[in-house]
Formats: C-alpha cells, structure tokens, sequence
C-alpha cells in the first residue's frame, strides 16, 4: 500500500486568531488551548506574539504562556511552539521564554505597511534584517509572512512580481519558509494558481506555505489549488479564530478542522485527530462566547 503524502499544518489560532478576537484570554486558557491543540497531533503551534501589548492586548502574556507550555510535564518534544517577533525586543523575549521557533511579518503592498507599520515595504525588510541576523547566531529557525498577497485593503490588485521580490528577500536574509498571506481572502483559485506558478520560477516550492482567510469563502477552494500545484504547508486557525479586521463581519482564517477534512478526503496524511479537534474546537468557541467557525466542527458536533 502507498503511503500518504504528508501534508504539514501550522496551526495559529492561539496567535493570527486569538489577537483578532474582541476577547482577551487568560495566560492559564491559552495555555490550555495550545495543550489541546498539540494532543489533536498538530506539531508546529503558534502560542505567541512579542508586540506591545497597548497595540495587540490579547496577546499580553506571551512570555507566561511559553514559559508554561515548556515547564509542563505534557511538554512533547515533537511539538514546536512558535511566536511572532517584530522586533529586536520582540526576539529577545521569545528567546528568553524559550520559544522554539519565530517568525517575521511583512507585506507586499507599500499602501499596506504604511498603515500599519507605518514605514514602507522596503523599510519593513530593514527592520526585519537584524532580528534574522540576530536569530541566525543563536541558531533560532525563522519563518516569514508577507501579508496581502492577493490584494490590498487599501490599494486593491497587487502585482505578483512584487510578491516575488520580498519572498525573495526574506529567503535570501535566512528565512527557512515564506507563508504567503491572502489577508482580506479576495483570492481565487485561479488567482493562487497564477502566483504560485510564478513564485515557482523564482523560489523552491518546499520553502512556500500558503495562509489564506475565508472572508470571500475562497480558502478551502483555494488551499486545494494550492495543493494541486505541489504546496505542502497550510496554516490553519482552530474553530476559524480570528476575524477579518479589513472586512466588517467577515470571517477570517480559514478552519482546522475544515482544512483537515479535506485533506482526509484527498488522501493526505496530516496526523491530526479530526474528532479530537472538533472537540477543541466547540471548547474554545464556548470560551471565548463566538459562533463556531468551522463548518466541519459543527458537523463533527451535530453527528456525536
């Protein structure tokens, strides 16, 4: 019997989700998450993100949360706990709460960094360098995002050739894998096709993850188009956490649960138990008083 292609899922809803969540949560319930999250089998978790809490609250506590997570006797050594880190600052917090992996944020819209960061796309890269540099010689491994892949909020269309410069860029400052973000999920699947057949001129498809939020109800759609194409890395958010901040009352990241279920059904192996997924994710949707925002979770739920 042919064994299954294995399909990697990063898993961020206790980061990309829960910061966009109106409810902050304590240090002992997103700790409680993660440990549920890594018991479903997920292997590579975003529990943090090293941003002044004034700017991002929810995230407040990072650094209990990690320093947790190791000090459990439920710690797996197979599970990688990861956090956001804008910064010089940023890193050196992650460090010191012993986080096994970063990542770096930019985009590949000016209009888009500007308001936000305040600085433009170019500038963004500058402020990254040092922290790659930094995590290069303590032997810390560094993913990178670059946001609106698809389209902008502010500017509308982007031109894929610029995607391509800053994933380069990021690549060429030492980032192992570059997670392209459809942020607004205004992408097509013809459209995920076209990028990524372009990406692949210029970068190695096993460095490439694909990020993409379901505002349009695109991103399973979109996922499978990605898959077609050879990509292997798929994040993912627990219940759809995390709104849209671009797009009053639209949904955000796409499901776990809902991404893990298609992957079953195409025959790929992505190590998670659905049911016990469903589970964390009814839990979770009842912590924070939200809808569940996965189509399979409420399904899973409905047929127990």
């Amino acid at each position: 019997m042919m064994k299954k292609e294995k399909i990697k899922i990063v898993e961020v809803g206790a980061r990309d989700g829960l910061q966009n969540e109106k409810q902050e949560l304590s240090v002992e319930l997103k700790v409680e998450l993660i440990e549920r999250l890594a018991a479903c089998g997920l292997t590579t978790i975003e529990s943090g993100s090293f941003v002044s809490p004034k700017w991002v609250p929810q995230m407040a506590g990072s650094d209990q949360v990690l320093q947790q997570l190791n000090a459990s006797p439920k710690r797996s050594k197979a599970v990688k706990y990861a956090a956001l880190t804008p910064n010089l600052q940023g890193l050196e917090g992650a460090l010191a709460a012993n986080a096994d992996e970063v990542a770096v944020f930019t985009a590949a819209s000016d209009v888009f960094t500007q308001k936000n960061i305040n600085c433009t796309v170019q500038q963004s890269l500058e402020r990254i360098r040092p922290v790659l540099d930094h995590a290069r010689t303590v032997g810390l491994p560094v993913r990178g995002y670059v946001s609106t892949v698809m389209g902008c909020p502010y500017q509308g269309e982007v031109d894929v050739n610029k995607v391509v410069d800053v994933a380069q860029a990021l690549l060429d400052m030492g980032c192992y894998e570059i997670s392209l973000g459809d942020t607004i999920g205004v992408g097509t699947p013809a459209k995920t096709q076209q990028l990524i057949r372009t990406l692949a001129m210029h970068l190695p498809m096993s460095q490439l993850a694909v990020h993409f939020h379901d505002t349009y109800g695109q991103a399973l759609a979109n996922i499978y188009a990605a898959l077609e194409l050879g990509i292997r890395t798929v994040d993912s958010s627990v219940a759809g956490l995390g709104g849209c901040p671009y797009a009053k009352g639209a949904s955000g990241n796409v499901a776990t649960e809902d991404v893990v279920y298609m992957l079953n059904g195409l025959g790929y192996d992505s190590s998670v138990d659905l049911q016990a997924l469903a589970q964390t994710g009814a839990w979770i949707s009842e912590q924070l008083n939200r809808p569940n925002g996965s189509k399979a979770g409420l399904a899973i739920a409905a047929n127990q």
